[in-house]
């Protein structure tokens, strides 16, 4: 008895952090949604509005489905590229090598990198006066010589999507080498024996195993994108105009600039509801028991 009570004590610190910083701002701001909340105002929060801030939302606010369909955009194309370009990397480092040790330590360092970082780092690099990345891409697609990447609607996302490409990339990889790790080789040698293509190995023997990790390695993915903010506001402060503009963008500038903190607070928890969903599959995957007797 004395142990359990010992167990729940030093767990209690931990669960007192997280009440503090993530459920109780979460309340607030679930009770501040239903509100007018507006910050130039001296009572705050002012009026109760019921779901009107939501009805608001839904059908009178263009800016809120741009930003909807710029975060849809911008979570699928990232959760795409950064899986399958990481599943490449992942299958050339799987085998080792001298040189293996060392490339996994030059793959970390983009994570270890703040996402704010890389936004201030792509934001030099694409400068169209001394930018590396505008040279290069200058040089190798000549069309694009003379175009500021970050004035354009396209391209601005492109840049956006390529900064978070290449921060994700590394420790996705080395997450789906450790799914490598665990398939069975001598499942993998049988299909070599009995004949079957690198193709068919991977196809047939390899991904059916890993699907598991790649479905965690997605939804984690998933979620990060969802939430995106910082490469965007450092990188492009959703402009051109409106065209990068995400969610986390929108809600910011909603509650920052404009002072709706109430309106803001119910786009927030519209976002909280897919977020909430996927981390029950990311969960369910990651806590899974083990049925085997």
């Amino acid at each position: 008895m004395r142990d359990q009570t010992l167990k729940y004590l030093l767990v209690l610190p931990a669960v007192l952090v997280v009440f503090a910083t993530a459920v109780w701002p979460l309340i607030e701001s679930l009770r501040f949604s239903f509100y007018q909340g507006r910050t130039d105002r001296g009572d705050f929060p002012q009026n109760w509005l019921g779901f009107e801030n939501y009805t608001w939302a839904f059908l009178y606010e263009p800016p809120f489905w741009n930003s909807v369909y710029v975060t849809a955009l911008y979570t699928v194309v990232t959760v795409v590229l950064t899986t399958l370009f990481a599943l490449g990397l992942a299958m050339l480092l799987a085998p080792g090598g001298k040189l293996r040790s060392g490339v996994q330590t030059l793959l970390i360092l983009p994570f270890a990198m703040s996402p704010a970082l890389i936004g201030v780092s792509f934001r030099f690099m694409f400068n169209p006066e001394f930018g590396l990345f505008d040279a290069f891409f200058g040089v190798v697609f000549p069309p694009l010589a003379d175009v500021s990447w970050l004035a354009n609607p396209d391209l601005a996302f492109a840049v956006i999507v390529m900064a978070d490409v290449w921060g994700w990339i590394p420790f996705l990889t080395l997450v789906l080498i450790g799914g490598l790790a665990s398939v069975p080789q001598d499942t993998i040698e049988a299909a070599q024996v009995d004949g079957a293509s690198g193709w068919r190995v991977f196809k047939d023997v390899t991904l059916p195993q890993l699907l598991p990790v790649l479905a965690v390695v997605i939804i984690l993915k998933a979620i990060f994108s969802l939430k995106t903010f910082d490469q965007v506001f450092m990188l492009t402060n959703g402009g051109p105009g409106t065209a990068t503009q995400t969610l986390s963008h929108y809600i910011y500038i909603t509650s920052t600039r404009y002072g709706q903190v109430g309106y803001a607070a119910s786009v927030a928890w519209l976002m909280v509801i897919p977020m909430m969903v996927l981390t029950y599959f990311y969960a369910k995957f990651v806590f899974k028991k083990d049925d085997a007797p």
